[in-house]
């Protein structure tokens, strides 16, 4: 069998077990009384007012004729408002009526506790290792792998790469996390002493690059003859989704291995999901944590520890 002949097969294996484990193939998802088509386009258009119909056909891979005859039916049901678009006047924006919240409302519950009791039956490695192989099954079948470009490359840092480190961390957690400027700073000051007491071979940062554009960091810093720590880890926007963040935090810890340290430890936020979803799998181990106030928030600070 061909490569190309047995990927086809593990993919349609996959799309059978799919189909049956989100109860696609039964005609009421969850008992709601809804299809799964009837239940996804509930969701679209809970989450999104102004929705115009033909932009949801394309979204969404449906027929036209047969979106018009669901949305039809919401309508006749008072779920569903049409009502003209401040965007393009001779076109109908779609929004949820509160009757088609309120119908809505207890299909997405049932539909997240379900999802919360399967991986319940996962422990926190397992659900790690799950969630970052769902991320990159969507990032390859989505095509935005082959749309990135060049492979990105890991490199040791060189002048210059520090200042951009610092000003990502400072932009990217003020954006996605509303972290105020005392942040930045704290990054700083980790940045100014990793530059000012630097020792080749004992410490390293480590900097993914794509065609000259940083995506992100990882950064190794002695603290004692026996543990090195791992910080600044960080992902930009452009990077995400190709597995960086994993592939830097595999090479910080092949460094400290070859460096000769014993254990790598590192601090970090419990709302910090991804980042620390990447340590479960690769071994560190919670060993305290605490409630703190810093940049501007209320927050859980962590400290992991992997054996190496």
């Amino acid at each position: 069998m061909s490569d190309l002949a047995y990927a086809v097969s593990a993919l349609r294996r996959f799309n059978r077990f799919h189909t049956r484990f989100v109860g696609a193939l039964g005609g009421s998802l969850l008992g709601s009384g809804f299809t799964l088509t009837e239940a996804r386009l509930l969701y679209e258009l809970a989450t999104r007012d102004g929705w115009r119909a033909s932009d949801l056909a394309k979204a969404l891979g449906l027929d036209p004729a047969y979106l018009s005859r669901i949305l039809k039916r919401f309508a006749a049901e008072g779920w569903l408002l049409r009502e003209r678009s401040t965007a393009d006047g001779r076109a109908l924006a779609l929004r949820l009526s509160e009757a088609g919240h309120a119908v809505f409302r207890p299909l997405d519950e049932a539909s997240q506790a379900e999802a919360a009791d399967r991986l319940r039956a996962l422990d926190e490695p397992g659900r790690a290792r799950l969630v970052a192989a769902l991320t990159e099954a969507e990032t390859l079948l989505s095509g935005a792998f082959a749309a990135q470009g060049p492979t990105p490359v890991i490199r040791p840092h060189r002048p210059g790469d520090v200042g951009w480190v610092i000003a990502a961390h400072g932009r990217i957690y003020a954006e996605d996390y509303g972290w105020d400027i005392a942040f930045e700073a704290f990054v700083a000051e980790i940045a100014a002493g990793f530059l000012r007491e630097f020792r080749p071979g004992l410490e390293q940062g480590l900097i993914a690059e794509r065609d000259g554009q940083i995506l992100g960091s990882a950064f190794v810093v002695r603290e004692s003859d026996e543990t090195a720590k791992l910080r600044m880890v960080i992902v930009d926007r452009p990077g995400r989704g190709l597995g960086l963040g994993k592939a830097l935090v595999r090479e910080a810890i092949r460094f400290a291995r070859t460096a000769g340290y014993r254990r790598m430890q590192l601090w970090t936020n419990d709302i910090l999901h991804a980042a620390r979803a990447i340590y479960i799998a690769e071994g560190f181990k919670l060993i305290a944590e605490e409630k703190h106030h810093s940049f501007g928030q209320d927050l859980v600070g962590q400290n992991w520890e992997l054996v190496l």
